[in-house]
């Protein structure tokens, strides 16, 4: 039986693939029996929980009930409700957390394991679009990061590119470590306003145009940036609302998990099928510190694996719509 007091410590000290799928079995049963939403998802597929004895054998919540139901593992009131944006009578995914300590756990030891410790940092954040709505994990999670920095020159950036290009200045004339997080199309505008040669600068892409730019493939992207601020790599950061950890990019566009968090690729015309390293198809998710709503996640990207830990995103499927995921929709 699973016990979830400790469950923090648990999650964030697995190291070994052994203890993973141990784990993940644990969450899919407890998942099964304490979430209405997805104990129903799993026998309308005739999915016998006795069978599971994999993790390839678990089912995977596709991501749009995030949008048109509650997803929640237990009765409880939630300390947080995350929610996606959107346009204008759009729906938006909602992620009730009841426990904000996972997350911030999560949040934390992934940082720390691609990066080292915030307080090594200046941490700026430039998320306008996110910033001027409420319910965002990315502007919590910015939030504490900046807070753990403990460097008062940490902070939000909304339009103001002239102060944060006169920051960066100073910060590269004292050879300060900085890292600098964006949405995408900001960063752009920032580039193209203010370029500014910063070799040192980690420059941490969050992806999404928001609907200011023309959307642009990866490559070109990353060579903009590149140029606009003389770095030899872009980082890129991989979350999402329905998520409560993140998988990171060193450059190059593959994406690290860490090890509580795993990344599986569905064969795009038959979802209930996985496919080996080096097969593009659908992204699903398995991220341990959702243990509150639903650990795992059919997305709506394309992708393919490369190793047991890394991933490269290759888009998303038109429309947003899934093959296969029309259950419980009534």
């Amino acid at each position: 039986m699973l016990k979830t007091e400790n469950i923090g410590k648990e999650l964030f000290q697995i190291n070994t693939e052994k203890a993973f799928e141990t784990k993940a079995l644990e969450i899919f049963r407890f998942q099964f029996r304490h979430n209405p939403l997805y104990n129903r998802f799993v026998k309308e597929l005739s999915v016998s929980v006795s069978s599971v004895n994999t993790v390839s054998e678990i089912p995977f919540l596709p991501i749009e009930f995030f949008k048109n139901h509650i997803v929640k593992t237990g009765s409880f009131h939630p300390e947080a409700v995350f929610s996606s944006s959107g346009t204008t009578g759009m729906a938006t995914s909602k992620h009730y957390v009841k426990d904000l300590m996972i997350y911030q756990e999560s949040m934390l030891a992934g940082f720390r394991r691609f990066f080292g410790k915030p307080s090594d940092y200046v941490i700026l954040a430039l998320l306008p679009s996110y910033l001027e709505r409420e319910g965002s994990s990315l502007v919590y999670m910015s939030e504490k990061l900046i807070k753990m920095s403990k460097d008062s020159r940490s902070g939000f950036y909304l339009h103001d590119y002239a102060k944060l290009s006169h920051l960066l200045s100073r910060l590269k004339e004292k050879k300060q470590k900085t890292l600098l997080i964006g949405v995408t199309y900001a960063l752009l505008d920032l580039a193209e306003q203010y370029p500014i040669q910063f070799p040192e600068l980690i420059l941490m892409e969050t992806g999404g145009m928001k609907g200011k730019r023309k959307e642009m493939v990866r490559e070109e992207l990353h060579a903009k940036l590149k140029t606009a601020f003389d770095v030899p790599r872009v980082f890129s950061e991989y979350g999402m609302t329905e998520l409560l950890s993140q998988a990171y990019s060193k450059g190059e566009g593959v994406f690290s998990t860490p090890p509580w968090m795993k990344v599986l690729i569905r064969d795009v015309n038959d979802p209930l099928t996985l496919l080996p390293e080096g097969q593009s198809g659908g992204i699903n998710v398995i991220d341990l510190a959702n243990l509150y709503s639903c650990s795992f996640i059919a997305t709506q990207d394309l992708g393919k694996k490369i190793s047991p830990t890394e991933f490269e995103i290759m888009g998303r499927f038109d429309n947003s719509d899934i093959r296969g995921c029309n259950l419980l929709v009534q």
